[in-house]
């Protein structure tokens, strides 16, 4: 939301991915994904993309290590970190959003929440639905979870 308004009130905090790419033979972990939650692994999680696809066969695999870091001006914002400084600027830029026409803000990034995907796409179907059921008419649907 603050990235729309070109950070005019404040930048929000988000942490963001950086990725190291790895290649092993046969299979490396078994799993698609797997978290790791130690203080002492520095990569939140390995993805192993080859079992995405369990119907396809490789001798070889190919993986991810995903390292989280807070997110700077030029990085690609993925979580909301929600600090206790961004309240204030979130309640600012609700109000500008809240004053947008022809404009919803939706997602993580769009309402400032720490959501699984799970949600965000059910909430993205339920504003689709919105917005076709009132497509003939003047006003846009608005988005109406709350980010607090």
């Amino acid at each position: 939301m603050d990235g729309y308004f070109d950070y005019k009130l404040g930048r929000l905090n988000y942490r963001t991915l950086v990725f190291e790419r790895f290649y092993a033979e046969g299979d490396y972990q078994g799993n698609p994904v797997i978290n790791y939650c130690e203080e002492k692994v520095p990569y939140t999680r390995i993805s192993e993309h080859k079992h995405f696809a369990p119907w396809e066969t490789h001798a070889g695999t190919v993986c991810y290590k995903e390292f989280s870091k807070k997110t700077e001006p030029g990085d690609t914002p993925y979580y909301p970190m929600r600090l206790g400084d961004d309240k204030e600027i979130l309640m600012n830029y609700i109000d500008r959003a809240t004053a947008e026409k022809g404009v919803s803000f939706i997602g993580r990034l769009g309402t400032y929440r720490y959501l699984d995907m799970h949600v965000v796409i059910g909430e993205s179907l339920d504003l689709a639905k919105a917005c076709l059921a009132e497509k003939n008419t003047s006003e846009w649907p608005k988005f109406s979870g709350s980010p607090l």
